[in-house]
């Protein structure tokens, strides 16, 4: 199966990307995390964030693929223990080929994202750095596929 991270922002700091890559490369072949960064439209002071936020969402929409099971991540969503996300990711590996995962930038997620997905997951109630996501995402991942395999990574 294939998750695919789509996430609004390019050039993340070198720590970013070490962490996303650090948890990614530990999945096995048959499931890849893939990252697909979505470029941040040019703002400049007058524009309207509202605009900014629908131009983001129409690139995240096309970079969603048709069979695609789509999780948008929003702070209104639902939150899952680890072990829940275990048990999600062992019904995507079961049901699904494709997983797309959108997060947006600095103002959220556009209302057509938001419409798309099948499922909205909240990492935390928390406000969380959108760099900061990807990180997490990628360790949530990895632990939930870790702890389906029984491998020792995960301590409960």
């Amino acid at each position: 199966m294939k998750i695919n991270l789509i996430a609004v922002g390019k050039n993340m700091p070198e720590w970013v990307e070490d962490g996303y890559c650090e948890y990614a490369k530990r999945l096995p072949s048959n499931l890849t995390l893939q990252l697909l960064e979505i470029a941040m439209p040019k703002r400049n002071k007058n524009e309207d964030p509202g605009r900014v936020v629908e131009q983001e969402g129409e690139r995240m929409l096309a970079a969603i693929s048709h069979d695609s099971l789509v999780i948008a991540l929003d702070e209104h969503g639902k939150t899952w223990r680890t072990l829940d996300l275990a048990k999600q990711l062992q019904s995507w590996q079961e049901n699904y080929t494709s997983v797309s995962l959108l997060v947006g930038g600095p103002d959220g997620l556009s209302l057509a994202c938001k419409k798309r997905a099948n499922f909205t997951w909240s990492l935390s109630s928390l406000t969380l750095p959108h760099p900061l996501v990807r990180v997490v995402v990628a360790e949530q991942i990895y632990r939930a596929w870790s702890i389906l395999q029984k491998h020792p990574y995960h301590r409960e």
